[in-house]
């Protein structure tokens, strides 16, 4: 059957008429494939090397909570505690998370989802942030969206970078690297120890919850021959975390200060070794094993009274192959085999190792062709077979049409089908009895776009409607007495729209706005499932406020060419969460926000880049999860220098 299709797409794309001469310099891999983003009808959030050269943000899930639309970030306290990125007003579990081309999952988590509070954004040079289901590319759980991360590469030549950051709260981060390339090699090595003493993770309390991150980040590729090349890269991050603690009745302790302060110490680890095969200038291979160790280990400290050890250990291997074959400059189709294999352990300090296995095995293929002069469009089917919760399928369209030859004006709209199957912990934790029943959820995903840009006014406009369903959901419900994982024919919908826009008003002024719209329906989450939701608390998806905005606010001054003034602002409207301060732990709201921050740059002797930033200038008290706190006003300084 796949063969058929792909028979068949090929003679569509070969029949096509060739328009290739203003492809633009911009590329992205929406489709794992480096194509211009003129081209591309998803709805696409790109931040370049530049960006990241600029930003004075230690960590990633900062930097993207206010970087576009319909990027939810939310964090359970300081620095290092769990957080989460969501896309599109759905939870975490349904975005997947690329480094380097590699599934960063984190298999012993309940979701199987993965979390941001341990990359530093000095490792990074590339994220590509995809909206909507892109299941149809990126399998399971790329029902909101797919993050794709890109670590920083060798340039030509040989260099040394060095930064340090100081700060509020004890805050210290201190990061080196060396990287070279020449006309065969290409080598990155980068080292960061980030260390704070933090502040109290729940509001119930003043006493310092401390965060450490050792991290690195290695790549290297060797080009063999003109035909074959080799490379891999490796990341690691060794982290120590203090965290407050639940009392014996499953709500905080009411302790002003407390001593029921918690640690964990982890290790995520992924690396990769791939080759990369090109026969010809037309067909690309690549060939890649890959491997991603999670280890959390949670022990109470000695004031607590308990001194149990609670382990944690995920791991996934990997083994990819993607193809690329280009017909023409405007007509391609991307093609891919996956396996991956995870494997959790629990408790192994306590109860012995209870060890569970679960394997997928894939195919896709994704065709990208220019129809006529002005219309783009993609179309793409993958195949997933899980050895205990079944076989999915998922399949994407989409399309990019200019209504002008001054390409000024781009309409874009996309339709996908997405899929999400069992965690480990969902197939066999709650009931195993039951994991021979539970199957993959299933979702619909609908956009559409206008794009505009107004030269004379230095004005580009981007705005999208969106529209998710998804059904299956996996939820924990009472059966036979006690809780298990079932499948809830409850039906979970996100909609909204999106508006970008960036104003360059002057050569000293520019504004970048970005504003969500997010109306979310949590069908699935009601003990009466025959009832619709009546109120807000009942309704709303959590963590996902209805009204959000950034602003960011560039200023250079006239007579200082080399200072840099930038004032970001970000409103958040109530949202409900989970109840978590109180016993009951009845559903609650929480407040809205508005919070500022400024940060100035300065660039001296064309050498030392100098910034100093104000967080949180008005010292807002908000939370974006029930009773955990957040940075009140804080201030940093740092200096970077190239060599």
């Amino acid at each position: 059957m796949l063969l058929r299709i792909l028979i068949l797409l090929f003679i569509l794309v070969e029949s096509t008429k060739l328009y290739a001469d203003d492809i633009p310099v911009i590329v992205i891999a929406p489709s794992k494939k480096a194509q211009s983003i003129s081209t591309v009808g998803t709805t696409v959030t790109v931040l370049d090397e530049k960006f990241f050269k600029n930003t004075n943000e230690m960590f990633l899930g900062d930097v993207l909570s206010g970087s576009s639309t319909s990027i939810n970030f939310f964090q359970n306290g300081g620095a290092g505690t769990t957080s989460g990125i969501q896309l599109r007003g759905l939870p975490k579990r349904y975005s997947t998370v690329y480094i380097d081309g590699i599934k960063m999952s984190d298999p012993s988590n309940v979701s199987n989802d993965f979390d941001f509070n341990n990359i530093l954004t000095s490792q990074i040079s590339r994220v590509e942030i995809l909206k909507g289901t892109q299941s149809s590319v990126y399998g399971s759980g790329a029902i909101g969206g797919t993050v794709n991360i890109t670590t920083k590469k060798g340039k030509q030549g040989f260099h040394k970078d060095v930064g340090y950051t100081t700060g509020s709260h004890g805050t210290h981060n201190l990061n080196l690297s060396l990287s070279g390339a020449d006309e065969k090699n290409n080598f990155y090595v980068g080292v960061d120890r980030y260390q704070t003493d933090g502040i109290s993770q729940v509001r119930h309390n003043d006493e310092e919850d401390r965060y450490r991150n050792n991290s690195l980040v290695a790549n290297y590729s060797h080009k063999i021959s003109d035909k074959l090349e080799f490379e891999t890269s490796s990341r690691v991050a060794e982290t120590y975390l203090q965290y407050d603690a639940l009392d014996a009745g499953s709500a905080f302790a009411p302790c002003n200060p407390c001593s029921n302060t918690e640690e964990e110490d982890g290790l995520r680890a992924s690396s990769n070794v791939s080759l990369k095969y090109s026969p010809n200038d037309q067909f690309n291979n690549k060939f890649t094993l890959a491997k991603s160790h999670t280890k959390r280990v949670y022990q109470a400290t000695v004031n607590s009274g308990n001194n149990a050890k609670d382990t944690f250990i995920g791991d996934r291997h990997a083994l990819l192959y993607s193809g690329n074959y280009n017909f023409n400059l405007d007509n391609s189709v991307t093609f891919g085999l996956e396996r991956e294999d995870d494997q959790v352990g629990r408790n192994k300090d306590v109860a012995g190792l209870d060890e569970r296995h679960v394997y997928v095995n894939s195919s896709y293929f994704d065709v990208q062709s220019r129809l006529s002069k002005n219309i783009y469009a993609t179309f793409g089917s993958r195949f997933d077979e899980h050895n205990l919760a079944g076989t999915e399928d998922s399949h994407r369209a989409s399309f990019a049409y200019y209504l002008f030859d001054n390409r000024l004006t781009k309409l874009k709209t996309s339709y996908g089908t997405g899929f999400r199957f069992p965690s480990i912990f969902e197939l066999y934790h709650v009931d195993s009895g039951y994991k021979d029943t539970v199957k993959a959820e299933n979702s619909t995903s609908f956009d559409f776009g206008v794009e505009h840009s107004f030269l004379d006014l230095g004005l580009d406009l981007d705005v999208s409607y969106f529209k998710i369903e998804y059904d299956d959901t996996l939820e924990g419900w009472k059966k036979d007495g006690v809780y298990k994982t079932l499948n809830h024919p409850g039906n979970v919908r996100a909609e909204g729209v999106e508006l970008v826009s960036k104003w360059k008003k002057s050569e000293m002024l520019n504004f970048m706005f970005n504003y969500t719209y997010s109306s979310t329906y949590d069908g699935a989450d009601h003990d009466n499932i025959n009832k619709d939701a009546t109120s807000f608390t009942e309704s709303e998806m959590v963590a996902v406020p209805r009204h959000t905005f950034n602003l960011a606010t560039a200023i250079k001054l006239p007579k200082y060419e080399n200072l840099d003034l930038i004032l970001n602002t970000k409103y958040s409207d109530s949202m409900r969460d989970y109840g978590s301060g109180n016993k009951t732990f009845n559903d609650v709201v929480l407040d809205d926000f508005l919070v500022n921050d400024l940060s100035m740059k300065y660039n001296y002797l064309n050498s030392y880049n100098l910034f100093f930033d104000i967080n949180n200038i008005l010292d807002e008290s908000y939370e974006t999860r029930d009773y955990y706190n957040q940075l009140g006003r804080t201030f940093n300084f740092g200096v970077k220098k190239s060599y």
